[in-house]
């Protein structure tokens, strides 16, 4: 009786034990499956990706209401194509790969030189603001999939409207005929490359007379991370090929698409900041170097940077976060007047070393300055490389800016800059006042959206332009002066305009920035001299309360 009850505890605790270990195992194991699972499906998405035609991206939950094309069930999430908009469940991912066609960038296995296409219809998530095109009555109203819509002229198209004489109809390519790039278009022209002939002209009225074709250089690391959303909504309304990632392709590569295309036509929209836009232009001079000057682009900006005074001037705003619709935009670069962009040569040279140090050359868009901006913009730049993630908004940009701005009013790092520099516009010596800074504008605003040389515009001080080939030159006292200009509470110290600018920094070490570009340079001669001309695109609707004068100017 001893033995057994001995036994029957002994029992209990290896019971326990077994069912501890299951317990504690079983989850885990469960665990490891789903996640081995999960790990080989997206495995199989990323290979259908890589190996599609279609621009898949995959999301976990689709911001409006979706149907698989496939199989035409309700879906939260699953795979989307940013050119077509084809909407597809992650079962039917590779039958709706293989089943259905995405844009055609070009034409091919046509014989001879098409000058029309038929429309290219998909089924289903319609817009639920279109109209049909043959009843005119609203479109994807029902709960489910139906309605048709093209991909290129984004018409739609009623179930019970569809006829077999829509489904070969020419395309018209709808509202931005005049901005897209047909694929036949583009087979002419490689026809004709093949064949040696440049007179590219010729194939322009099988589009339109007012063809006036657009470039999308979006580069998504920008201010606000906004430029990957744009990058698919500019794909569905033009032809993908007229849309890049600079964050995958240089600017001077993309821009050899201009050569395809008719001389003096091409428009360039640029997404992004101040930087990107100067990025951009350098590249333009590129194409001027190459001798393709003719088929140089007009550039239009949509503001995705912290600043963004370039796009401020040229009147398209301080700064975009999605309140105008995609489609308007593309209506403002059709409708924006060409303008002319001074672009500046700046020299950089270091003293000592017996002059066998090359001297640096930036080329200036906006502006140049030493002092308390500049240090500013270098200890902002400095923080956003060790952590760069925290950096995703313009709002905490300019909150990091305003937190160095603060501690500079506290330190005065740039007192008595007077003392250590010279200054010289058109070669005549200036006097300078008691000074931390020293600010040369090209453009009329500065510091986010502030006009720097007129100030509060209560004393009878010319306009700055950015086309008469001269230079604006001011001085501030400190950070809080600036901030004080920059809420219209004081005006900056006038020190002229020149053609030509020469600042010798005779001792110590000062902060510097070219365009939003700082570092902290010893002992040199800055000379600013013109260098050239950017053609640009001016829009007038997109101006900031204190704009109204300087409109008059532009």
């Amino acid at each position: 009786m001893e033995g057994s009850g001995d036994a029957s505890p002994a029992g209990a605790d290896w019971r326990l034990v077994l069912w501890t270990l299951c317990s504690v195992l079983l989850p885990v194991l469960i665990t490891a499956w789903c996640s081995f699972q999960r790990s080989r499906r997206q495995l199989l998405i990323r290979d259908i990706f890589r190996k599609s035609k279609h621009d898949w991206h995959y999301t976990d939950l689709f911001g409006s209401p979706s149907y698989c094309c496939v199989c035409a069930q309700h879906i939260l999430r699953g795979a989307f194509c940013s050119c077509c908009g084809l909407r597809v469940c992650e079962p039917c991912l590779k039958k709706a790969d293989r089943r259905f066609l995405c844009k055609e960038i070009m034409m091919r296995g046509a014989a001879g030189a098409p000058s029309s296409m038929p429309h290219h219809w998909i089924r289903g998530n319609v817009p639920l603001c279109s109209c049909c095109m043959v009843c005119k009555q609203q479109c994807g109203t029902q709960p489910k999939l139906c309605d048709y819509r093209c991909v290129w002229c984004q018409y739609t198209v009623h179930d019970e409207c569809m006829v077999d004489s829509l489904r070969t109809e020419d395309c018209t390519f709808g509202e931005f005929k005049d901005l897209i790039i047909p694929p036949y278009y583009l087979s002419a022209i490689n026809q004709m490359r093949k064949e040696k002939r440049t007179s590219y002209e010729k194939v322009v009225p099988y589009c339109s007379k007012h063809w006036m074709p657009i470039m999308v250089l979006a580069n998504t690391r920008s201010g606000t991370n906004m430029g990957e959303i744009f990058l698919g909504e500019f794909k569905m309304l033009l032809n993908p090929v007229q849309v890049f990632d600079l964050s995958k392709i240089a600017p001077a590569k993309a821009l050899q698409l201009c050569t395809w295309l008719p001389c003096n036509a091409v428009r360039v929209l640029v997404c992004g900041g101040d930087g990107t836009v100067g990025w951009v232009l350098d590249a333009i001079d590129e194409m001027k170097i190459k001798g393709q000057e003719r088929y140089i682009p007009q550039v239009a900006v949509l503001p995705l940077g912290t600043g963004n005074d370039l796009s401020n001037t040229l009147g398209w705003g301080a700064g975009y976060a999605g309140e105008v619709p995609v489609e308007q935009i593309l209506r403002n670069v059709m409708e924006a007047d060409g303008i002319k962009l001074d672009r500046w040569k700046v020299q950089v040279t270091n003293k000592g070393y017996y002059n066998l140090r090359k001297p640096k050359v930036f080329t200036m868009n906006n502006y140049f300055s030493v002092g308390p901006d500049a240090l500013m913009a270098l200890n902002f730049h400095a923080h956003r490389e060790k952590t760069p993630s925290l950096f995703s908004s313009r709002i905490i940009n300019k909150a990091v800016y305003f937190f160095y701005g603060t501690k500079d009013c506290l330190v005065q790092e740039c007192k008595d800059l007077n003392k250590k520099v010279e200054l010289e516009l058109d070669g005549e010596r200036i006097e300078l006042p008691n000074l931390e800074g020293i600010i040369v504008l090209n453009i009329g605003y500065w510091g986010g959206g502030c006009r720097l040389w007129e100030g509060m515009g209560d004393e009878p001080y010319p306009l700055a332009r950015h086309d008469d080939g001269l230079l604006e030159v001011v001085g501030v006292h400190g950070s809080f002066h600036c901030a004080q200009i920059q809420v219209k509470l004081a005006n900056p110290v006038r020190l002229g305009q020149a053609h030509t600018v020469r600042l010798i920094l005779k001792s110590s070490k000062m902060p510097m920035q070219v365009d939003g570009e700082p570092w902290a340079q010893g002992p040199c001669t800055v000379t600013i001299t013109h260098k050239t001309h950017a053609l640009m695109l001016y829009h007038s609707g997109e101006q900031t309360d204190d704009d109204d004068a300087s409109s008059l100017s532009e």
